[in-house]
């Protein structure tokens, strides 16, 4: 069967499509926030002038973020031997491509609603 978009998937009543790609779009949104909170710590630490509230803060957004990261590959390696156990294959799905793929078609999709409005 080949690949599907999350939104074909849904038209088609895929469930396990659908399931496959929402775990594997869960775990890229959250590895993405990861990192970019990283260097929105960093960021802050640098902008902090020495005030040490602001460096305890930062210090904190930049740890909780690591942790986050590393929460985001240990449910990588847990969705990947548990989808194994079950049959799924989550792992293929894990591709930035497929998401930038599937918000462009969720807009191509939603402008053409097949509605008329008054210009």
């Amino acid at each position: 069967m080949p690949a599907q978009s999350i939104v074909e998937a849904a038209q088609n009543y895929d469930v396990v499509e659908i399931i496959n790609r929402g775990i594997a779009y869960t775990i890229i949104v959250a590895g993405l926030l990861s990192v970019i909170f990283v260097f929105i710590g960093g960021i802050s630490f640098i902008l902090s002038g020495g005030d040490e509230g602001k460096i305890k803060q930062a210090v904190s957004t930049i740890r909780y973020s690591i942790f986050g990261l590393i929460i985001t590959v240990l449910a990588v390696v847990a969705v990947a031997t548990v989808g194994r156990a079950l049959g799924l294959d989550i792992i293929r799905y894990i591709n930035f491509g497929d998401i930038i793929d599937t918000v462009r078609s969720i807009g191509e999709s939603g402008g053409s609603s097949g509605v008329d409005t008054l210009d």
